[in-house]
């Protein structure tokens, strides 16, 4: 399949829908052409809740994008995330059969096939199969085994699956508005091409990506991805546990959170521990309001770990952690996780595009920038395709559909 020049990619979030399209230059980067944000309705923790309120929100959102670039919008790269999805490790093996013993692209194919042969329930689909590394007659620790030598071919990969109703209801808010699904993406895959550098990958290193309902995990080591997982608690508990607190609409939390939260040591803050704030007629305590988001920040970051398979993570991911996501734009956070984890915590903001960029360097649209990242690396080899038949025809019927409305 040929590779396009220009690609799109729609983060459907718990809090905004944010659309993204690019132009890919001969070397992988992107630039970024135009940008669509939108207030995200009808979804609760990263899954579809109301279908009609979920295609308006994406519905704006592509258009305020194809607005800014002049660029219709014919289809896409779609993150997916929720509490639905899960992933396991499995290996595969096959035999190099040739009498000269060498390994052909054929070969990888055969035991990629049969590292994927596991019993997937009829509810589930699966979304992505990654080798993490090959061996060769016991060899580990081959990246390319084409054109080595060999008798027996092994494979390590990790397998992503996800509840097929909420991957079918996600896909449908997009065909509802005339747009293809290129692929599906798992967002804190996505959230890694943009934020976490090849040395990081390869040393260790946790991503948590703190949306606003959903905090999406993702463990690599050794240069591949070795962990993925989805916690159900991000933004949206930490403005509840505001505005349940301290008495307050959940609006007014959020502004607040915003606004005025930290996760620091009050003594360690600017403002003074007595002081009051307020907020459209609401006052509270300066120390009450950042006592509440550190407890929660704190309880997020200590999850994180318990999702890790070993207790021993100081060896596991000894370059520490890097959060993304619009929640990490808390005012203290980094030093809040090396208090926590004793290693090094950074925030990770997208890299590796150019263009009108102002508004996505900001660790809120990382999965947004990663979606592009990744289909401009992957393009022509999707794994999860919807199309049922060509986009011109199906953007025909959703014309024709539009008329008889």
């Amino acid at each position: 399949m040929k590779k396009r020049s220009t690609l799109t990619s729609i983060d459907v979030g718990t809090t905004k829908v944010c659309t993204t399209i690019a132009d890919i230059d001969n070397g992988g980067g992107i630039r970024i052409i135009g940008v669509g944000v939108t207030l995200s309705k009808g979804l609760h923790k990263g899954l579809v809740v109301n279908i009609n309120d979920a295609k308006e929100s994406i519905r704006e959102s592509v258009k305020k994008a194809e607005q800014t670039s002049n660029y219709k919008v014919e289809s896409a790269y779609i993150g997916v995330t929720g509490r639905h999805v899960s992933s396991l490790n499995n290996r595969g093996v096959v035999a190099v059969t040739r009498n000269d013993r060498l390994v052909r692209p054929d070969d990888l194919r055969r035991v990629l096939a049969c590292a994927q042969s596991v019993k997937v329930p009829k509810d589930r689909k699966l979304l992505h199969v990654i080798p993490r590394g090959y061996a060769i007659d016991g060899q580990v620790g081959v990246k390319n085994p084409v054109g080595m030598h060999g008798f027996r071919l092994d494979v390590e990969t990790h397998i992503i699956t996800a509840a097929v109703t909420s991957v079918q209801n996600l896909v449908k808010c997009i065909h509802s508005i005339g747009i293809d699904v290129d692929d599906l993406i798992l967002e804190p895959l996505a959230s890694s091409e943009a934020v976490l550098t090849e040395d990081e990958k390869q040393i260790g290193i946790i991503l948590a990506d703190i949306g606003g309902g959903t905090t999406d995990i993702a463990v690599f080591r050794d240069g591949s991805i070795w962990h993925t997982s989805i916690l159900p608690v991000a933004g949206y508990q930490i403005t509840r546990d505001v505005a349940i607190g301290l008495g307050l609409p959940f609006d007014i939390a959020e502004e607040m959170k915003k606004r005025y939260g930290s996760v620091m040591p009050v003594y360690e803050s600017k403002v003074e521990t007595t002081s009051t704030i307020s907020e459209n007629g609401h006052g509270v305590s300066y120390q009450d309001l950042c006592d509440i988001i550190r407890a929660r920040v704190e309880e997020i970051i200590r999850l994180v770990l318990l999702e890790l398979p070993r207790s021993e993570y100081e060896k596991m991911v000894p370059a520490g952690l890097v959060l993304t996501g619009g929640s990490s734009n808390l005012s203290g956070i980094e030093a809040l996780g090396r208090d926590i984890l004793q290693l090094p915590v950074r925030v990770g903001i997208p890299t590796r595009m150019y263009g009108i960029t102002d508004a996505l360097r900001d660790p809120a649209y990382a999965t947004s920038v990663g979606l592009l990242l990744w289909g401009a690396k992957h393009e022509g080899k999707q794994t999860w395709r919807t199309r049922r038949f060509s986009t011109s025809l199906r953007r025909l019927v959703f014309r024709i559909k539009n008329l008889f409305r």
